[in-house]
């Protein structure tokens, strides 16, 4: 008697013509749909029910290839290639929250909206590449100038510093935060930024780029900058290292002619309840110093910039 194949389902999004060539019969797709072995990803296309993430930023992904499947050529990009590269938000949302995007060249599609975005446009060469799992994506550079165009400087800062720190990462084995710092670093990564803004040509995002800057650590810390730049504040350092008994500080900011550092409080900050006692004696150590010191929340300047940049102005007393 013969044993019967094994029926491989795929690891990947594939299309029913991708299916058939496999050695799969219409007949077992239909029944392999039906017992829930096969999902249904988009209209025809499909993987094994294995392999469907249950991790929201791992399926949304599925669902972008499903869509680059389904449009050959199409390049992941906007939101979707901000999930892969892992970019940080403006906002109080996910990228992954969005639906699935890609760009799409010539009269492969028509721009529209729905299930998933489609972008219309080429792309250089120079800024898509490939993922892991080797589908097309644009670079990352491309991705902060896509999502960051249009976008007031704080929000925008948000992105491009995001990813400058994405760019100084790919240049070293293990960065450290003297990498951030490295002006060859920071300086090839907003020529990168610039490349792709001048490929695409978005309005007023060149002094956006010209800001951007990889030591700043959160998204918090890249709003608070923009709204400092807007406002027209003395600029402070940004991680500058400050000398103390225990070692060297990093405040978020510093201003050294005003003896001032400001640091802005997030809710992932103090996670662990031992972060907040070394985070509490830092704080003295830096008073014992003789520094002055200015906080503020990460949600104060998302809500009420305003607000922060008010109690900024009179720690500075202008």
């Amino acid at each position: 008697m013969r044993t019967p194949r094994p029926c491989l389902l795929p690891t990947h999004p594939a299309s029913r013509d991708m299916l058939l060539a496999s050695g799969l019969s219409p007949a077992v797709i239909r029944t392999q749909l039906a017992t829930g072995a096969l999902v249904r990803v988009r209209t025809g296309v499909y993987i094994a029910a294995s392999r469907w993430p249950d991790n929201p930023a791992a399926r949304h992904l599925v669902l972008a290839h499903a869509e680059q499947v389904a449009h050959p050529g199409a390049v992941m990009s906007h939101e979707s290639a901000a999930v892969s590269w892992r970019l940080p938000h403006p906002g109080f949302g996910e990228w992954h929250e969005a639906p699935p995007s890609v760009t799409v060249v010539g009269e492969l599609a028509r721009s529209r909206r729905g299930p998933a975005v489609h972008h219309l446009g080429a792309l250089p060469k120079s800024q898509v590449t490939r993922d892991d799992e080797g589908y097309d994506l644009t670079t990352i550079a491309r991705t902060a100038v896509d999502l960051a165009a249009g976008l007031p400087l704080p929000e925008a800062l948000v992105l491009l510093d995001g990813a400058a720190r994405r760019l100084c990462e790919a240049l070293v084995t293990n960065a450290r935060r003297r990498d951030y710092a490295n002006l060859r670093h920071a300086g090839a990564a907003r020529e990168l930024l610039d490349e792709a803004a001048r490929s695409r040509r978005p309005a007023g995002l060149a002094r956006a780029i010209a800001l951007t800057e990889p030591l700043r650590e959160s998204p918090a810390e890249s709003l608070t900058a923009g709204h400092l730049y807007i406002s027209e504040l003395p600029v402070p350092q940004f991680q500058a290292t400050i000398r103390s008994p225990s070692g060297p500080l990093h405040p978020d900011f510093y201003w050294p002619e005003f003896n001032l550092v400001g640091e802005v409080d997030g809710k992932s900050k103090y996670a662990d309840p031992a972060e907040i006692v070394r985070e509490k004696r830092r704080e003295q150590l830096l008073r014992d110093l003789g520094y002055r010191i200015v906080r503020w929340l990460a949600l104060e300047v998302m809500l009420s910039p305003e607000v922060v940049i008010a109690r900024i102005a009179r720690a500075l007393g202008v």
